[in-house]
């Protein structure tokens, strides 16, 4: 009996190691790579970042969130909020009266999180108004919360000679997010696939490659905001200018620095730079239910632009724009800011 019971430790032992070293293979796949700043990595941090935006019915700023519980002062009457679902009575406060000045007053000391999940303590309201000076303008395009990745998973990072130069472990979103936030120029990465995401059904998805996630996070941005997506118009009127163009492996932005679209209702665009106009033509469609943008161009240095282009996000001051060539041809993101 001894001998049987011995056998079964050493059986049990040998598929355990075997599992560990399954769960750790590293597999390099150097087609994987990215780089800092990329819209991959962009949407990266927002999946896995702090959700600073849910609490905006306080602070107003997507920058950081109040930790909870904590004690208000609006209108007079005073609110504790002590859990997510308690920013519904801090709502209906401020919608209950249209003559009210509907400014939220803290009790302090309180304690914010950021988008990094560290905290900070503020004593006053001066502390707050130096950190909302801080946080500068807030792009609207807030994090991606109704997605989430299945850890652990490995990253593998590489020199500028693209060699490997080390396997790390991630287990959590704050991990995730403070290395994707924290890459250096120079320092290339790349996600061990296959990976595991859970969709806003609440189901779990295997994710093999860089295009698989990009449009797996892309496709759910809908689901997460109700402020983007085909359901809210896209206003195109006004003046805007190239804020970001990315081909293949290359950021080409400055190629369009200096230039300004104006679009105009009717499908008209005047192009100027330096004095100089040209024009073009401009067709919102959907297809597929997607939103989808033509642009036509006169001038010819701006022939790179003349796709049609998927709308991925927008706010009323941002355009983000994306467009796959067929036969596996390279990725374009095109990205107008308003002026």
């Amino acid at each position: 009996m001894k001998i049987v019971n011995y056998f079964f430790i050493v059986l049990i032992s040998l598929v355990t190691i075997s599992c560990q070293e399954e769960e750790e293979v590293v597999i390099e796949d150097t087609t994987q790579n990215i780089a800092n700043r990329t819209p991959l990595t962009d949407l990266i941090i927002r999946v896995s970042q702090n959700p600073t935006s849910i609490d905006n019915v306080l602070d107003s700023s997507s920058c950081f969130r109040v930790q909870l519980p904590v004690t208000i002062v609006l209108n007079g009457n005073s609110i504790t909020v002590n859990s997510e679902t308690d920013y519904q009575l801090v709502q209906d406060a401020i919608d209950a009266f249209t003559t009210d000045d509907d400014i939220v007053n803290f009790n302090y000391p309180i304690t914010i999180q950021y988008q990094d999940f560290t905290t900070q303590v503020l004593n006053d309201s001066d502390d707050l108004d130096d950190v909302l000076d801080a946080c500068g303008e807030d792009d609207g395009f807030d994090e991606i919360d109704c997605v989430s990745v299945v850890y652990p998973i490995l990253i593998n990072v590489y020199d500028p000679n693209n060699e490997l130069a080390n396997t790390l472990t991630i287990t959590s979103n704050t991990m995730l997010h403070n290395f994707i936030e924290n890459l250096e120029d120079n320092e290339y990465v790349a996600i061990n696939y296959p990976i595991s995401m859970i969709d806003s059904n609440g189901e779990t998805v295997t994710i093999t490659n860089n295009n698989q996630l990009e449009d797996f996070i892309e496709d759910s941005i809908d689901d997460c905001d109700d402020d983007s997506g085909i359901s809210t118009p896209i206003n195109l009127t006004g003046t805007w200018y190239v804020s970001y163009y990315f081909e293949g492996d290359d950021d080409e932005t400055v190629n369009y620095n200096g230039y300004n679209f104006t679009f105009f209702v009717g499908g008209n665009i005047e192009v100027e730079k330096s004095g100089t106009y040209s024009n073009g033509l401009w067709t919102k469609y959907i297809d597929g239910g997607q939103d989808w943008l033509e642009l036509d161009f006169d001038d010819s240095d701006l022939g790179d632009l003349e796709e049609d282009w998927k709308i991925v996000e927008f706010t009323e001051t941002q355009l983000r724009l994306k467009h796959t060539s067929g036969g596996g041809g390279d990725t374009e993101y095109l990205y107008f800011t308003k002026n």
